[in-house]
């Protein structure tokens, strides 16, 4: 019994070493050389902190896009997906709901363009990114409420979409808050 027992406390006190503080501190360490120094990057207007790019926020005004919904209607604390498979009803009626706004705000819009990312809620309900087709689909719109032209939006769209290093990891994604802070820069 001797035999396994030892054997067995030294491992777990080596993982606990290992998993408990050296891998912590060490991702701590990149953290402070990443953007925002491990804390996010903030997004900063006229002084004041408007927001952070890694969490989603809520545009519902027609001169902002629009981001992807939230099941924890976009609060950190309670961040969360709804548990509703796409078969419940309840479910169904949101997504529809969803749809229906989209169409309504956005004229000549057709549901077969309308991207799974603005009608449906992320994992976390803080996806702070959209596709370039959830995007594009929303420039006719804010660059009417905006009175600007629509080549002026498609270029901010542009310069704040971000590209997946090399092609390999993910699609390119607009962070929406980005975004709309360049928006209201103009």
């Amino acid at each position: 019994m001797k035999k396994y027992i030892i054997p067995s406390l030294r491992l777990t006190l080596v993982l606990i070493v290992l998993l408990c503080l050296i891998y912590p501190i060490s991702i701590a360490i990149a953290g402070r050389f990443s953007k925002g120094k491990g804390d996010g990057e903030k997004i900063i207007k006229n002084g004041k902190t408007v927001g952070y790019s890694l969490l989603g926020q809520s545009f519902t005004q027609a001169k902002y896009f629009w981001g992807r919904p939230s099941a924890a209607s976009y609060n950190a604390a309670g961040s969360a997906g709804s548990n509703k498979g796409p078969s419940n009803p309840d479910y169904l009626k949101e997504v529809q709901a969803r749809i229906d706004t989209l169409m309504k705000y956005n004229p000549g819009l057709k549901i077969s363009e309308i991207p799974a990312d603005l009608v449906t809620a992320s994992g976390s309900g803080l996806d702070p990114d959209i596709s370039e087709q959830g995007a594009a689909i929303q420039v006719a719109r804010v660059a009417t409420a905006r009175k600007i032209t629509l080549q002026k939006v498609r270029e901010l769209v542009s310069m704040n979409t971000e590209r997946s290093f090399m092609g390999l990891f993910g699609p390119p994604v607009v962070n929406v808050l980005k975004l709309n802070s360049a928006l209201d820069n103009l």
